[in-house]
């Protein structure tokens, strides 16, 4: 029985020569883990920041580390404890910490959510992450009532496609901000106002936002200050510095999304069914894993780039 499994992984931290792909120990389930055979698994921006060491004191590791956040695959088998999940079992999550390229990972069951039948894995696989971060962020500053003024940054993106959408259900008027070959998209996502910041700034067309959701960061976060209603918010992901960088009187908040197994169910199914829209804009095969982190890391966002394991 081969004990030992492919897997892409940093020795230290740098740039994109710093990702290896190696032969490393297959795990063992420990108490209330399940081992999954992992098919598929969605690349995200956090893979290259934590790859550079820019989230190293929120996200301590300890090296050598295996990248990679989230997974779609099957049950090999179940450690004690476990009661949800069996053997054979078609199952996706986030797994709380770096590790999902791997061919195989042990994940606590409390992360993991079934598969829906009529999704397939490369489709799952770009779900955990996007998908509920897009639900938690855009009710962290607090509930999202019909009329409420919306901007999103980073609209074309995984996340931000599916904050479109789920504004647009909670009855706010969406802004959103995308390039200029996203627009159509962006706008067929139900966006009211698509904003191309190639060639427009936001400021001079959003007005009174209730909230602001920055999935792009850097400047954009220090320039939305200026377009939020006195009672707004602006909630980031990419700045965790985010409340040094609020001025007095405002309120910014720093997000960090929380595994959520009956909300990524929900999601998966509504996918599934075609309710909502998820874009895999990029598949890749298990050897192209490191230059999927940096194409994340150097070109624009557009749905989600997912490493297929068979190919």
């Amino acid at each position: 029985m081969n004990t030992t499994q492919r897997a892409v992984l940093i020795r230290a931290y740098g740039n994109a020569d710093a990702v290896e792909i190696v032969e490393i120990e297959k795990p063992e389930p420990q108490q209330g883990e399940v081992l999954v055979r992992v098919r598929a698994a969605g690349v995200n921006g956090i893979d290259w920041k934590i790859r550079e060491g820019y989230v190293r004191d929120a996200f301590p590791l300890p090296l050598p580390a295996v990248l990679g956040v989230e997974i779609a695959g099957i049950v090999e088998a179940v450690g004690p404890g476990v009661s949800r999940f069996r053997v054979g079992d078609r199952v996706m999550g986030p797994l709380g910490r770096p590790g999902a390229y791997a061919e195989f990972v042990a994940v606590g069951e409390a992360n993991l959510s079934l598969t829906p039948k009529d999704l397939d894995d490369v489709r799952a696989a770009a779900l955990p992450i996007a998908a509920v971060s897009a639900w938690q962020s855009l009710h962290h500053a607090g509930p999202i009532q019909p009329g409420q003024r919306v901007l999103i940054h980073g609209a074309a993106g995984g996340l931000g496609g599916f904050a479109v959408q789920f504004a647009k259900q909670a009855g706010a008027e969406v802004f959103a901000t995308a390039g200029s070959a996203r627009i159509d998209y962006v706008r067929q996502l139900g966006a009211d106002h698509v904003i191309d910041y190639r060639t427009q700034r936001f400021e001079d067309i959003a007005r009174d936002i209730d909230l602001v959701l920055d999935y792009v960061g850097g400047e954009v976060l220090d320039r939305s200050w200026q377009v939020l209603k006195e009672s707004g918010a602006i909630v980031g992901t990419t700045s965790p510095d985010i409340l040094a960088r609020t001025p007095a009187g405002r309120r910014g908040l720093w997000f960090i999304n929380k595994p959520d197994p009956a909300l990524l169910e929900k999601v998966a199914s509504d996918v599934a069914r075609g309710a909502l829209q998820s874009k895999v804009s990029e598949v890749v095969g298990f050897d192209d894993i490191p230059a999927a982190i940096e194409r994340n890391r150097t070109e624009s966002h557009f749905g989600k780039a997912v490493a297929d394991f068979s190919l």
